[in-house]
């Protein structure tokens, strides 16, 4: 298995942890007898133990080396998939899906630590950008795989294929030729200064916060896409993955865009393009959400614009550290990942137009990291 092939791995876990059990969604709902709320929580506790064993996970692997905290930590997700697909009340599942959410941490905020670890310079920034391009691909195949799985089996097996996958990981991780570097001497709880030493890092910690902002209109989409397009627009399971996975091309193409731009842009002209694009195309949400088509289209040039935005901002975030790479790393996917989770939640509430909702998340997605540039750019005069 290439390194390639092995981070792009680690990196998809979170998408193909919710994405592929997103059209069975409405069927355990119907099946347990419960509002769309609760049963979202087994999507917004998962994002939120997530993103807190992040902070784990990244400071730990730069201890003791990335090998042993990816075992653990795909160890653990094995253990949650197989207890999701055991579940047979939704308390049981948010239980499992908690434990699972651990594991998958350890996958995710090692990703980009061994992309920084394996590549530098313009090829990282290459690489991400190719990532960028594959990891949409999750949510455009997994909705697919999910609902294939519902037609001949129930939702419990799509956990079971969780676990499968998962084992793929395993094996990657003990074939992989870790790559030497500086471990962080001290005991087990210097770990936590570490913490102090990289957000003391200005630069780091104000990019990281605000550019996270770009992704709450997403994630707001992810929790809500199955009450708009199945219960609101009357959408089939099977229809539903369809124009989820049109949603998520858009990402795809717009970090495939951010691949080829790389090479003859400057990483702040294309994020301040990507921004804007994130802006226009949610103010267009919020008018043309009306109809399955005008939703799915403008959720496209969202979606396409957060996919320019994320593998160039990613870069300029991991260009501001130097050393405590695994805790940089893990505070960058915490704060994304904890965002969303807020988003998420915000989302489930009994809104009129969720549509709108998105938009106005979109918004703030855009303006927010504008307002951090702009900030940035008149610092970096003054000094």
């Amino acid at each position: 298995m290439s390194n390639f092939i092995f981070i792009t791995l680690l990196a998809a876990f979170p998408a193909l942890s919710t994405d592929m059990y997103l059209p069975a969604l409405p069927i355990i709902q119907e099946q347990m007898g419960i509002p769309l709320a609760t049963v979202n929580l087994s999507l917004v506790l998962f994002f939120v133990f997530f993103s807190f064993s992040l902070l784990i996970y990244g400071p730990l692997s730069d201890r003791i080396g990335r090998r042993p905290v990816l075992l653990g930590g795909i160890t653990v997700y094995i253990l949650g998939s197989v207890l999701c697909a055991l579940s047979n009340n939704i308390w049981l599942l948010v239980a499992a899906r908690i434990v699972q959410a651990a594991g998958a941490a350890s996958a995710s905020a090692l990703s980009m630590a061994l992309a920084k670890d394996v590549y530098t310079g313009v090829e990282r920034q290459k690489v991400l950008a190719y990532i960028g391009v594959i990891i949409p691909l999750c949510p455009m195949i997994a909705p697919l795989f999910g609902s294939l799985v519902l037609e001949y089996a129930s939702w419990h097996w799509i956990f079971a294929c969780q676990a499968a996958l998962a084992s793929l990981a395993m094996y990657g991780t003990i074939v992989f030729d870790e790559p030497e570097f500086e471990k962080i001497r001290g005991p087990i709880w210097s770990v936590v200064r570490r913490y102090g030493v990289v957000l003391s890092n200005v630069p780091f910690s104000l990019s990281c916060f605000t550019f996270s902002f770009m992704g709450i209109g997403f994630f707001g989409f992810l929790a809500g896409s199955p009450d708009i397009y199945v219960q609101s627009f009357g959408l089939t399971e099977q229809q539903y993955a369809m124009f989820f996975g049109f949603n998520a091309l858009g990402f795809m193409l717009g970090s495939f865009l951010c691949s080829r731009l790389c090479v003859d842009m400057t990483a702040m002209d294309i994020l301040r393009g990507s921004l804007i694009g994130i802006l226009i195309s949610s103010i267009a949400v919020y008018f043309f959400s009306g109809t399955a088509i005008g939703f799915a289209i403008t959720m496209f040039c969202m979606t396409f614009s957060i996919g320019v935005s994320r593998p160039v901002s990613n870069h300029m975030i991991l260009e501001t550290v130097d050393s405590d790479v695994g805790t940089a790393s893990s505070i960058l996917t915490f704060t994304y990942f904890i965002l969303g989770a807020v988003a998420m939640q915000f989302i489930s509430f009994d809104w009129t137009s969720k549509p709108q909702v998105i938009s106005q998340m979109g918004v703030a997605a855009g303006i927010i990291p504008l307002a951090a540039l702009l900030f940035m750019r008149k610092r970096q005069k003054k000094a």
